[in-house]
């Protein structure tokens, strides 16, 4: 099973992996580790990661990047309507009124979802992880902005479909980042003593998040989150850009926003310039060449100019920070270390802010880039039962708010009530009594729109079926279990009827009247705070063991609050049905079109495959020429005759010249049949040459084995004791082996000599080696056959036949007691008689 974690950035991605050595964080194909979230489509194909990234200008209406913010969003957000300056590809609103990206892909234009473009970058990264583990990638745990809701967290799932991968869990990043910090320490408090709290800053290319973390043994639990939600790397950027549109404006009379492409090339040179300011405090230089309209450009900008300007954006440091200790209801005293990650965070203003801030040196033990990433990984390690991990239970947090409307119709209006508050540990479940003789409606939404980063508050319509009134024509008891599950989305998850059977000797007419009130009246699990003490407490692995023991205790107080007041208790049986609830989720897709979504992606993969063998077929032609053009001037001048030398030149010439006009644009098979028609040409001469490299080590190899036999076989007829045991017969046989390789060998070599390197040679190296072969099987078994032993003296053998086996012999006789007869002889185990035995 592979473990696969993965952090979703909104302009790089990062992809760690669970081995047996610990987490490791993977390289491309590029041998970068960050993979930019950039997509470029083409005429025949798509560009994902560093290929799309070098086509952002060159290709810049087609190639999308930032679209990781349009998830769960319409177009006619007032977050879309502002970016949209600033893209150099077009949006569009789909018939969903969803935000859609709009390009030519195939050469006709097309409307791709924020979750198909996602998906095309997941199935990258997804991709890249199966080259690195050589199996196949489906499980695995995603990152997403703490402050994402409930729309934007299904989108990102939804994406995760369409790239064919199991979404383990939806993690939080920066619960992702306490993870990676949390597991690994070996000195937290015990269980019973006051936990550590480390408040985990984020400060990436778009967003600004902050939680504080309590940590004890095998245990996180996340207190409080704040975040900033377009403070970021890139408004840094754009700062640098702005001043220098203004600057070269006035300077070079140039209205760079005016011309996209002149945008998107400041905006790179902004970017390194600012990453060489955090290192650097003195004037640096920006120079462009052919920048617009063929004028070159230049300025300079310094660290503390540059903090002038940004004084507005560093001024949005701190209220995140201070949020984050009121929430969590903690002073800065009571902070143990305070961890810095995210690209942004290297600013040295930034870091500068949030120290002063707590008062203390940051932290920074923490891969700043890829703890995301890894902290998933681990997450997706825990998760799977193919990793045995330390075990560490995470309890994360309502980011914000969860409140249900329904209508009440004894109250004639609505009625609501707040079922999760800001910061409740999630994944939590709560059961809720409702009293109805008919089907209801249930609407959650989120009950702080001021605090939203998002314009609608409103989450789902959850709407319960098949209620019917009890037999007496009473309302009936129905229970609503709601949940906010581990990807922090909330969710109506069951809904059951209790159905009421009294016995027939002491029925009692049910008081529904006095109880009208009562009917219309939810009841909400009092237990919370002693159910959440117990799911923190829970290891991740046991949540559904968890959830069921809530609805259980939940299910027992409703029993004792929800008795009608009856003049004598009456014996009653109870029994519960399950209903069905109909979900309208706010911009869900529907599964119709994601099975759509998921079929056109394969499509789409497929395409980029065999365009990607169409490429590889015509670069192996090109290849191939230039290679044969080299060679046949160098070290195969001498394998190939003038006359052939032109005519093969000539072809390679023409081929050349079809590559780059005829042959641009040609199916793969007429380059596999191009390069066939070169290598009938080349491989004779490519041969040739092999086989000149190869002969003479091969000959050499045989007249080392002739010299050896012929050796052997003078030392036998000279009556060495070393051979005195070979049959002269067999020997004869090997000399005459060995003469007829002899031969075979000078034979071989004179004519090879004799023949001209351009024409193909007399031997092959398969015809060596099989003589080779040949000459070794026939002669070895003959030379190697083994000396006899030695016999032992009369005096051992005598002791022998008293004593036993001589000390090296085992328990076989050696061929002196075989001689002297069966008296003599040892006895085998099987010649040994067996004593009698009496047999019932």
């Amino acid at each position: 099973m592979s473990v696969v974690g993965i952090d979703l950035g909104f302009q790089s991605c990062y992809v760690a992996v669970a081995r047996a050595g610990g987490i490791e964080t993977i390289a491309n194909e590029y041998s970068d580790r960050c993979t930019p979230a950039c997509i470029s489509f083409g005429p025949k194909n798509r560009s994902i990661g560093a290929a799309a990234k070098s086509q952002i200008i060159s290709n810049a209406k087609n190639t999308v990047q930032g679209f990781k913010r349009f998830h769960g969003r319409a177009f006619s957000d007032p977050f879309v309507e502002a970016e949209k300056s600033s893209l150099a590809y077009d949006i569009v609103q789909l018939s969903s009124g969803l935000t859609g990206i709009k390009v030519t892909y195939m050469e006709e234009e097309r409307n791709f979802t924020t979750e198909q473009v996602t998906a095309m970058l997941l199935s990258k990264l997804k991709e890249t992880a199966e080259s690195v583990l050589k199996k196949p990638v489906v499980d695995c745990v995603v990152s997403v902005p703490c402050f994402y809701t409930d729309a934007e967290r299904r989108s990102v799932m939804d994406a995760t479909q369409i790239a064919g991968l199991n979404c383990l869990r939806l993690m939080n990043e920066t619960t992702a980042v306490a993870l990676a910090y949390g597991i690994y320490k070996q000195d937290l408090p015990a269980l019973e003593e006051k936990p550590r709290n480390v408040v985990f800053v984020d400060m990436g290319h778009s967003a600004y998040q902050v939680s504080v973390c309590a940590f004890n043994r095998g245990k996180l639990k996340v207190l409080a989150t704040a975040f900033d939600t377009t403070l970021g790397g890139r408004k840094f950027d754009e700062v640098l850009v702005n001043h220098f549109c203004e600057e070269f404006g006035k300077k070079y009379k140039l209205d760079i926003k005016s011309k996209i492409r002149a945008l998107l090339r400041l905006s790179q040179e902004c970017e390194k310039l600012k990453k060489l300011m955090s290192a650097n405090a003195s004037d640096l230089p920006l120079s462009i060449e052919c920048f617009m309209n063929d004028v070159d450009v230049s300025g300079t900008m310094n660290r503390g100019k540059f903090l002038e300007m940004c004084d507005d954006l560093l001024a949005r440091v701190e209220p995140p920070l201070r949020s984050v200790l009121e929430q969590a209801k903690l002073k800065k005293e009571d902070i143990y270390a305070v961890e810095i990650v995210g690209g942004a965070t290297r600013i040295p203003a930034v870091k500068e802010k949030i120290s002063k801030f707590f008062g203390k040196e940051l932290s920074t033990t923490l891969n700043a880039d890829e703890a995301v990433t890894r902290g998933c990984a681990l997450q997706c390690a825990i998760l799977s039962p193919a990793f045995k991990v330390r075990e560490f239970s995470i309890t994360d947090v309502v980011a914000y708010p969860i409140s249900l409307r329904w209508n009440s119709p004894a109250e004639e209006g609505s009625s609501d009530c707040e079922v999760f508050s800001k910061n409740h540990a999630a994944p939590f479940s709560k059961v809720l009594t409702f009293y109805r003789k008919e089907p209801f409606t249930l609407e959650a939404y989120y009950s702080s729109p001021q605090d939203l980063p998002y314009p609608d508050p409103a989450i789902a319509q959850f709407s319960v079926q098949k209620v019917t009134p009890q037999s007496d024509g009473s309302s009936s008891k129905v229970k609503v279990k709601v949940r906010v599950n581990v990807h922090g989305i909330f969710s109506v998850s069951s809904a059951s009827l209790v159905e009421v059977h009294k016995s027939e000797e002491n029925e009692e007419p049910m008081e529904t009247d006095q109880n009208a009130k009562e009917e219309e009246k939810m009841q909400v699990d009092q237990e919370e705070q002693h159910v959440e003490e117990q799911q923190q407490q829970t290891p991740a692995e046991n949540k559904s063991e968890s959830e069921e023991m809530e609805t259980s205790q939940a299910g027992l107080k409703d029993k004792k609050m929800d008795q009608p007041p009856q003049a004598k208790k009456a014996k009653v049986k109870t029994s519960t049905v399950d209903l069905p609830i109909e979900n309208q989720l706010l911009w869900q897709i529907d599964r119709e079109m994601l099975n759509l979504y998921i079929e056109n992606e394969g499509k789409m993969i497929m395409q980029d495959k065999l365009e990607k063998e169409r490429n590889d077929a015509k670069n192996a032609v090109e290849e191939y020429v230039y290679e044969m053009r080299d060679k046949l001037s160098g070290e195969y001048e001498k394998f190939v005759s003038e006359d052939d030398r032109n005519s093969f030149t000539l072809k390679l010439e023409d081929t050349e010249n079809w590559l780059y006009e005829d042959g641009e644009d040609q199916p793969k098979q007429v380059y596999v049949d191009k390069l066939a028609e070169l290598k009938n040409l080349g491989q004779p001469i490519k041969t040739r040459f092999q086989e000149s490299e190869e002969r003479p080590k091969l000959f050499e190899e045989l007249g080392k084995q002739i010299q050896q036999y012929m050796k052997i076989i003078s030392s036998f007829k000279n009556k060495e004791d070393q051979y005195d045991h070979l049959d002269a017969a067999d020997v004869a046989k090997v000399e005459k082996s060995t003469n007829e390789a002899m031969e075979w060998m000078n034979n071989k070599l004179n004519l090879q000599n004799k023949q001209s390197l351009t024409m193909d040679p007399v031997v092959k190296t398969k015809e060596i080696e099989a003589k080779i072969k040949e000459l070794t099987s026939m002669c070895n078994p003959i030379i190697s056959k083994p000396k006899p032993k030695v016999e032992p003296p009369k005096e051992e053998q005598k002791n022998a036949e008293q004593n036993g086996p001589v000390d090296g012999q085992g328990d076989n006789p050696g061929p002196q007691a075989a001689e002297q007869g069966a008296d003599t002889a040892v006895p085998s185990d099987s010649d040994k008689k067996l004593p009698e035995m009496d047999i019932d």
